[in-house]
């Protein structure tokens, strides 16, 4: 005989984790940090990350980071304990789009 019950009512499930999408805005040049352009749970979420995806947006699955995100309004920056985070998926995005050289300075358009 084992100590443990597994009558319905003792068993507990593991609440479902909501799903939450936050989109990220920054103009390379501008001197600012990056802002909060959209954020959304659930079905909104999924409709953000669809808009990313169909818009060859890159998108980054980071539970730490988006529970720090999740707190900011839209249309403000990021907050400073984001920073390092956040500069680093920005850093792989900009070159992934030639918009940063690989020691980390603006790409040279060419003529």
């Amino acid at each position: 005989m084992s100590g443990r019950s597994d009558t319905p009512s003792s068993r507990r499930a593991a609440a479902p984790e909501r799903q939450i999408a936050i989109a990220l805005s920054h103009d390379i040049d501008g001197g600012t940090a990056p802002t909060v352009v959209a954020k959304g749970y659930g079905e909104l979420a999924e409709k953000i990350l669809d808009l990313a995806f169909h818009n060859n947006v890159k998108v980054r699955t980071d539970p730490d980071l988006a529970q720090i995100l999740e707190v900011v309004e839209v249309d403000c920056e990021i907050p400073l304990e984001a920073f390092a985070a956040v500069a680093e998926i920005l850093t792989y995005v900009y070159r992934a789009n030639g918009q940063l050289g690989t020691d980390g300075s603006d790409a040279e358009e060419t003529p």
